[in-house]
């Protein structure tokens, strides 16, 4: 039987300990975040809906990954230091991890089996390709900013591409539906 999503160990971005079921009863928004990507101005949107609907029950919560092309260099401290200061990210984030490859962190082995497609993907895919970078194949993480939607049981109900943003209606309207369930 394979470890609940819910218990996986995890570390927060401050050393401390952590499992996604420490939000157990939230609504979790689940990124892997990089400060030197074309898509890391998305921690500003992000961080808008965090504000808007962490009273309602929604938790962002941000893993930074240096799997792509190297976008996430900085120790935990240094990404902490950008969130803070460059983006006023106040959601959760997480100690550096790896999302993809032989080294992948068991989170992201449990969302990518759980939810192996995401919406809006194919556009994102066609551009990195036809730029000539290597990509993982699916279920694998894309690239940056990669988002999985975890219910309140803790069960992951979406997966949105990369440049499927915080206040894209296909993952506002999941958002809301998963958010007005008790």
């Amino acid at each position: 039987m394979t470890q609940a999503i819910k218990d996986i160990p995890l570390q927060k971005i401050d050393g401390s300990a952590a499992t996604l079921g420490d939000y157990a009863g939230k609504v979790l928004l689940v990124v892997n975040v990089a400060s030197k990507c074309g898509l890391t101005p998305q921690y500003e949107a992000l961080e808008k809906l965090y504000r808007e609907q962490t009273a309602n029950g929604l938790e962002v919560l941000g893993f930074p990954a240096n799997n792509f092309k190297g976008q996430e260099p900085g120790t935990d401290e240094e990404i902490q230091s950008f969130c803070s200061t460059t983006y006023d990210v106040t959601f959760p984030l997480f100690s550096k991890i790896s999302v993809v490859g032989a080294d992948q962190h068991p989170l992201y082995n449990a969302l990518t089996h759980a939810q192996p497609d995401a919406t809006g993907e194919g556009p994102f895919r066609e551009r990195l390709s036809s730029k000539g970078i290597e990509i993982a194949p699916q279920p694998n993480v894309l690239w940056n900013f990669e988002k999985f939607l975890v219910n309140r049981k803790g069960e992951v109900v979406g997966r949105f591409s990369p440049d499927v943003t915080a206040d894209d209606p296909r993952l506002a309207s999941a958002i809301a539906t998963e958010l007005a369930k008790a």
